[in-house]
């Protein structure tokens, strides 16, 4: 999956425009995305994620940041065998972009707006 274009709001991937919240999978990309408490990430928003066993998970907190990601969620994700890098989306982007030279399974959680 390759990412074309990052706006607040709007993501292209392999050409295709979204408009909500994703989760880019090696295979596909989930565009229905939604947390239990909107602005705070909890291991519950992320179960399809942690079956997948993800090498790395990039979480995008949103183009202000707004996204919370809890120390207790992070623990979680990490006993799981997940690395996990959280920044603003705009740069969770890229550390997508410079990640694929890797040779590991990637996944991007990707908050769009605030």
């Amino acid at each position: 999956m390759k990412i074309d274009l990052y706006a607040f709001g709007k993501i292209v991937i392999d050409g295709k425009a979204y408009t909500s919240d994703v989760i880019i999978y090696p295979e596909n990309v989930d565009a229905s995305w939604w947390r239990k408490e909107g602005h705070r990430l909890q291991p519950a928003d992320l179960e399809t994620v942690i079956r997948k066993k993800p090498d790395i998970l990039i979480i995008g907190t949103g183009k202000l940041g707004a996204m919370e990601v809890p120390e207790e969620t992070l623990s979680f994700l990490r006993s799981q065998g997940i690395d996990v890098r959280v920044a603003p989306t705009e740069k969770a982007v890229e550390i997508f972009k410079s990640s694929h030279g890797e040779n590991k399974k990637i996944v991007a959680a990707l908050h769009l707006t605030c």
